[in-house]
């Protein structure tokens, strides 16, 4: 089993909307970063927990647990020509962009990106380096554990 933090704008896809979702299921669409991508693609597996951050937001943190709950398939949004993730290079025979569905776990109280500065288990943390902006990273199992059994 891997960890992933999976960033969403919630006026996109809040944790709320995870919640409320049928099945408790949402599509990851949106991804058009190839590492991100890629780390769908080739990494994640069915059951793997996700923490799910919101993002671009006045207060951006992890609002909540979710887990990966199939395996990558084409991003649907590509192909629409109404859709801001439109890829006009990509077509149905060779899709360029990925997505994995996520199932709600739990809400927590916000951990803001404030409050994971404050914790050396968690200085190396992708999502706190400069210059991150990418919309999915991998999470270590100290990183998962620390953040699932201390700040949670």
């Amino acid at each position: 089993m891997r960890y992933w933090l999976m960033k969403s704008e919630p006026d996109e896809a809040s944790i709320d909307d995870l919640a409320g979702a049928p099945k408790r299921t949402l599509p990851w669409t949106g991804v058009r970063n190839y590492q991100a991508r890629n780390f769908m693609r080739d990494s994640m597996s069915i059951g793997d927990g996700v923490l799910f951050y919101h993002s671009s937001c006045p207060e951006p943190g992890i609002a909540g647990f979710a887990e990966v709950s199939s395996t990558a398939y084409p991003d649907p949004t590509q192909f629409d020509p109404k859709s801001p993730y439109y890829d006009p290079k990509s077509t149905q025979e060779t899709p360029r962009w990925l997505l994995v569905d996520v199932v709600f776990r739990k809400k927590i109280p916000l951990i803001s990106l404030a409050a994971l500065r404050e914790h050396t288990e968690l200085t190396d943390m992708r999502v706190l380096a400069r210059g991150n902006r990418l919309s999915i990273t991998p999470v270590t199992d100290a990183e998962w554990s620390f953040i699932t059994k201390q700040l949670a």
